[in-house]
């Protein structure tokens, strides 16, 4: 059985160690957190504590196909990342550098048409309606600045 473990998988153009069980294997790619990697191995019928090195090609396949459509094997929509897309308007899960990208044009989108949002990501500012008082002083100097001849 030992010639039949891999090291290194690779899923969705990731390198997985093969001695993680499949739960946490599939939380190493950007995009799949440990809900939808427990959906997606539930609903192909995997032993979740299995290590992924052991799996074979043809499971590997199908993992990735699930993971470029969850909808297929019956994963609930509240579960993808991307429901009802800005500009398609369609429920999708995004990984990887797919996520990266959409994300970046998101924010870009937001600082173009000047939204609040758009604004705070552009000076830094917290965009979520948190206090500003106490935290968020990183960055240019906040407060009082010592002369230099005293000491």
């Amino acid at each position: 059985m030992e010639e039949d473990f891999k090291h290194l998988v690779r899923i969705a153009r990731k390198d997985i160690d093969g001695n993680k069980p499949l739960l946490n294997a599939l939380t190493t790619i950007k995009g799949i957190g440990e809900g939808l990697s427990k959906a997606i191995g539930i609903a192909m019928g995997f032993d979740l504590e299995q290590k992924i090195g052991y799996i074979s090609d043809e499971d590997i396949l199908k993992i990735e196909e699930a993971l470029k459509d969850p909808k297929k094997y019956d994963i609930p929509d509240w579960m993808l990342n991307r429901r009802n897309d800005y500009e398609t308007g369609v429920t999708v899960h995004l990984i990887e550098s797919d996520l990266a990208m959409t994300l970046r044009d998101d924010l870009n989108r937001m600082k173009k048409t000047r939204s609040y949002k758009g604004r705070r990501h552009e000076v830094g500012l917290p965009v979520r309606g948190q206090r500003t008082k106490s935290t968020f002083r990183k960055g240019s100097s906040v407060g009082v600045r010592r002369r230099k001849g005293r000491q």
